[in-house]
């Protein structure tokens, strides 16, 4: 029998790739082609010329995401460049368009020089009414982000970054109803300090999670290691997390711990480490393709819930939960960028997707084919836009 990964790159042959481009109207004769192009596109041409805005009543922009990548942190493979990160771009784009109904194209760059991307973007923004950057190492993802969010007057987003956050934080959310209890008493671990991790954790510090202790390959994140070098991002890590400032491996942050949240590596927790967290224990580990344990293991050693970011297991903690939507209502509110009450109200609108007398240790988040999902993250989205006034006249 063929293996996954055997018949994805028969799919991928077969159909060289799973992206084209599709004429919205016909051109089949003299006039269709007159309308089209030449001479009449000259008219909508000048209506832009006169008001910039009406490129979004004119063109395809205002339902158009670019998916931007140069190829240096893919899924679980690491740096292997702009080509080889191709097949996953496209995987966005048809993604943006199964799930909600937004073109997008992707853009893989043969550059990983944060300015040279950061100036790529812009040059690229006119025709795009969105920005999706995907599988840009840390931290030069956030400097790069960051950067596009205030130099641009379209949404941009991190999928690697807030996506997976939103799609936590709802997880968690739904977790604390199952069990009754309160997250600001949850003790939490949150092995990976990259783009990933410290966007999950501000995210669930916003939902009153008070004790997090952040863990990256070196070990815990404390305020006052001097024998580490902490990039920008362990810095301010450092600062919000570990309330007490321990020290010590992996091994030692979870013990008494209730959460695990893993965005690292594969096969990094060991089911002696679950042993010494806390009874109902919650581990979502989300190392792709290959978690950083196994969901029988983590089971078999006292977990009570347990996700992953795969599909062949329950919870899949999948970032197709949140961007198709969270582009969908944004681009639909003509919204100048997406916020973090955005982002937390997708969060709780996805939660909610589940009424709370249907959860179960095995059902804490939607499935990603629900199709509540997007409509509900959507208008949600849509409608916080609109509240900020962030939205174009």
């Amino acid at each position: 029998m063929s293996t996954v990964y055997e018949k994805s790159l028969k799919l991928h042959e077969e159909n060289k790739g799973k992206i084209e481009v599709i004429s919205k109207v016909r051109v089949t004769n003299r006039e269709e082609l007159s309308l089209a192009y030449s001479p009449g596109v000259a008219e909508p041409c000048r209506k832009i010329q006169e008001n910039k805005e009406d490129v979004y009543k004119y063109t395809s922009k205002g339902n158009m995401v670019a998916v931007i990548s140069d190829g240096s942190a893919v899924l679980g493979l690491g740096n292997i460049g702009p080509e080889a990160a191709l097949p996953v771009m496209e995987g966005k784009a048809i993604l943006l368009k199964e799930f909600a109904g937004v073109d997008s194209f992707p853009i893989c760059l043969d550059t990983q020089d944060t300015e040279e991307i950061i100036k790529t973007c812009k040059l690229l923004a006119p025709s795009f009414g969105g920005i999706n950057l995907e599988d840009i190492s840390a931290p030069r993802c956030v400097e790069i982000e960051t950067r596009l969010k205030d130099e641009l007057d379209i949404p941009v987003f991190h999928d690697d970054q807030h996506g997976t956050a939103i799609i936590v934080s709802a997880a968690i959310m739904n977790s604390y109803k199952l069990l009754k209890k309160d997250l600001k008493d949850a003790n939490v671990v949150v092995c990976g300090a990259g783009a990933a991790g410290s966007s999950i954790i501000k995210m669930i510090k916003e939902l009153n999670v008070n004790n997090i202790i952040a863990v990256d390959k070196d070990g815990i994140i404390a305020r006052d290691d001097e024998t580490r070098e902490y990039d920008f991002l362990s810095r301010e890590l450092s600062t919000i997390t570990n309330k007490e400032n321990l020290k010590g491996g992996l091994g030692d942050a979870v013990k008494g711990a209730d959460i695990f949240i893993g965005v690292s590596a594969p096969g990094i927790l060991k089911p002696e480490m679950i042993k010494t967290m806390n009874t109902d224990s919650i581990i979502f580990a989300m190392a792709n393709p290959t978690p950083e344990i196994m969901p029988d293991e983590a089971l078999a050693a006292g977990a009570r819930i347990v996700g992953t970011g795969r599909s062949d297991f329950h919870n899949q903690v999948n970032n197709v939960l949140a961007f198709p939507g969270l582009f969908r209502g944004a681009l639909d509110a003509k919204a100048k960028k997406i916020t973090e009450e955005m982002k937390m109200a997708a969060a709780i609108a996805l939660a909610n997707v589940i009424e709370e007398s249907e959860l179960r240790d095995d059902y804490i988040i939607p499935d990603p084919f629900d199709e509540r999902v997007v409509k509900v993250v959507s208008e949600t989205v849509a409608r916080v836009a609109k509240d900020m006034k962030i939205c174009r006249d």
